[in-house]
């Protein structure tokens, strides 16, 4: 059996970002069926990499973290073209398996499906367009109108959807009926990262000796509301608290995080370059907590953020500012706390009870870890993530 799997922004441990791309094709690749990735990096011509027993086709297409709306439509419309045509070297594939975001990959997947008669899967890990409408970059009504369109069609076209969380199976029910939507959330990697004593070696290279460590790990974007964990550490800062941020990836607001950080002197935040997987673990080995932070848009509620699921895996108490599926599970399953995202003082008073509680903080880092094992593990989700390219194909 032999996939094709799309994905604008695959990439792999070595390289950093996230990595659940990486982890459906090694799933792929440990059980015998043959993963093609096509993918893109910021290179003139096409590169052909064979990494971890994945064929990976990198076409040209540039793309950054750091574009305006405009750059990123077309990078997103060329990712399309490029795609469809290089499919055509795969006539044989059984099935395309298309992620998102962007909402365009789907496009290519209808494309390939109308010219080479290959069947798809389609996954959707944010709601396109909800997520730039109700972030107020996409104003436009015919352009609401032709995106919520062509998101109709992708999920129409779809032999199955998957969704990252139930919120997002519930819309995607609701907008097409009857389709077959499956959830597969993000994946704890609990072989990779476990709970650890904090190095010393690293809390100095850091500068976080007996300091609480709330770590941000992922992009820092516009969706992201980053200005509020600048507040937080104010905050904390404030009230003497012996709190250090460490913030680590790269995005559209970096300049602006840093523009803050020397304006307010805020000296209890570390900004970090972007970092692999190997960086990523060694900031959660000085980490007491992991941040998730969203602006309060109703829509990003309904997401599943990977890096909370390293911080899982890794044992650490998990903070979110905002609600839905995630603040749900919190509250069932006691790994973490949902903080108001409009008081960041109130952020801080919870900061100082878990500091001054080490106790109440040992109970929901262990409760963070048994739910990776129990319901998020990275081994067995990969497991249902084959079952269902099998059950689509058969």
């Amino acid at each position: 059996m032999k996939v094709i799997l799309i994905h604008q922004f695959y990439s792999t441990p070595q390289a950093g970002g996230a990595l659940r791309s990486w982890y459906l094709a090694r799933a792929l690749a440990d059980r015998g069926i043959t993963p093609v990735v096509i993918t893109t990096h910021n290179n003139a011509d096409v590169r052909v990499t064979h990494e971890d027993g994945i064929d990976v086709h990198y076409l040209p297409v540039i793309y950054n973290n750091r574009f305006g709306f405009f750059k990123r439509i077309y990078s997103f419309g060329k990712f399309v073209w490029n795609t469809v045509t290089y499919a055509g070297r795969f006539r044989d594939a059984h099935l395309v398996y298309a992620i998102s975001t962007p909402l365009t990959t789907g496009l290519a997947a209808i494309w390939i499906r109308w010219r080479y008669r290959i069947p798809y899967v389609f996954e959707v890990g944010d709601l396109w367009p909800d997520a730039p409408i109700q972030l107020g970059i996409v104003r436009n009504p015919i352009l609401k109108w032709i995106l919520y369109g062509l998101e109709k069609k992708i999920y129409q076209k779809a032999t199955v959807v998957v969704a990252l969380s139930p919120s997002i199976q519930k819309t995607i029910q609701q907008r097409v009926p009857g389709k077959p939507v499956n959830v597969l959330p993000n994946m704890a990697d609990t072989q990779f990262f476990s709970p650890q004593e904090k190095p010393r070696e690293l809390e100095a290279r850091y500068g976080v000796g007996k300091k609480f460590v709330v770590s941000y790990l992922g992009t820092l974007g516009l969706a992201n509301g980053l200005d509020y964990l600048m507040d937080c550490a104010r905050a904390c800062r404030d009230k003497n608290l012996p709190v250090h941020f460490l913030i680590a990836g790269d995005g559209l607001v970096r300049d602006h995080l840093e523009e803050s950080i020397s304006k307010f002197n805020i000296t209890n935040i570390t900004l970090l370059p972007f970092q692999n997987r190997e960086g990523i673990h060694e900031i959660l080995s000085v980490t007491d907590a992991v941040m998730v932070c969203f602006q309060p848009v109703p829509v990003l509620e309904t997401g599943c953020p990977n890096k909370l699921f390293d911080g899982l895996a890794a044992g650490k108490l998990i903070i979110i500012n905002f609600g839905g599926w995630l603040q749900s599970l919190l509250e069932e399953n006691h790994f973490g706390i949902a903080v108001n995202p409009h008081h960041a003082e109130a952020f801080a008073g919870v900061i100082q009870e878990f500091i001054e509680n080490p106790k109440k903080l040992k109970s929901y880092q262990e409760a963070a870890r048994q739910l990776a094992e129990r319901e998020f593990s990275r081994t067995w989700l990969s497991e249902q993530f084959v079952a269902i390219i099998k059950a689509t194909v058969d």
